[in-house]
């Protein structure tokens, strides 16, 4: 699948597209991974149907890196990339998608994106200000990586095993590639925005929400407690509850794609 780009500010952005001309749908990747991680959409039927566009953040995949990290590698940063995308390839009306730190943004840029037709997050707590990490994460060693600027090729290993089901033994394709292309300020870059006005209070964010919300998880998932994720008030999550994807970690789309697919299709079509 060939790889395409658009212009944000000084950023060259690069997306992948698959052969639908259905519904539009945005999915935006986790830390530390790319465009690929969504090959399992964008390559199925679901793809053929659908127009399913998948972009790289700044500093990951095939995207440039930030020339001002301080304002770019942040929640609002990369909500402006998404947002500014969505409006140069004709996708206001999308469904956007997010896994883990990619659904942290697209909350983020839900006020700039009114027409959307829906939002699905999963491997995603959405967080308050001050963050209840202790509540919204399971204690995993792993999760240090996600902010650590440079990353041994143990550190890179354990993070890529974490996100998948416990007992995996082997990292699929790409994902370890990725961790080590991402822009190390990146990953510095989260840890640093999470401070007073650094983010938007997610927690609130989905609490007032009007467009549907729809939430998927892994029942193996390693790193984000579903616990947490139930007990927040959230009037318009569709079907009303957590869908939990049997076998699966926090790279719920990757390791349960069939399944996955079934419940982003049924999402679009609120069935």
């Amino acid at each position: 699948m060939t790889t395409k780009t658009v212009q944000v500010n000084s950023l060259s952005i690069a997306y992948r597209e698959s052969s639908g001309k259905g519904q539009t749908v945005l999915l935006v990747h986790g830390n530390s991974a790319s465009s690929r991680v969504f090959q399992p959409q964008l390559e199925s039927a679901l793809g053929e149907k659908y127009r399913l566009v998948a972009i790289d953040l700044p500093g990951h995949g095939e995207s440039s890196n930030a020339s001002d990290p301080a304002a770019t590698y942040c929640m609002p940063g990369y909500a402006e990339v998404v947002v500014s995308v969505a409006k140069q390839l004709g996708l206001e009306q999308a469904v956007f998608v997010g896994w883990s730190l990619g659904g942290h943004i697209v909350i983020e840029a839900i006020p700039q994106l009114p027409q959307a037709a829906g939002f699905m997050i999963y491997g995603t707590p959405p967080l308050a200000f001050p963050p209840d990490m202790a509540q919204a994460y399971l204690p995993n060693p792993a999760m240090a990586a996600a902010f650590q600027p440079s990353l041994t090729d143990a550190e890179a290993d354990g993070f890529a095993l974490a996100c998948l089901k416990p007992g995996t033994t082997d990292i699929p394709e790409g994902f370890r590639e990725d961790i080590h292309r991402t822009d190390g300020q990146a990953r510095a870059g989260l840890a640093a925005s999470i401070r007073p006005d650094g983010y938007m209070d997610e927690v609130i964010a989905v609490a007032q929400m009007t467009a549907p919300l729809a939430i998927v998880h892994g029942e193996q998932e390693q790193l984000v407690n579903v616990a947490y994720i139930q007990s927040l008030t959230m009037p318009t999550l569709w079907r009303g509850a957590v869908q939990m994807v049997p076998d699966a970690g926090h790279t719920t789309n990757w390791e349960q794609p069939e399944q996955f697919n079934a419940l982003l299709e049924a999402f679009i079509n609120r069935q």
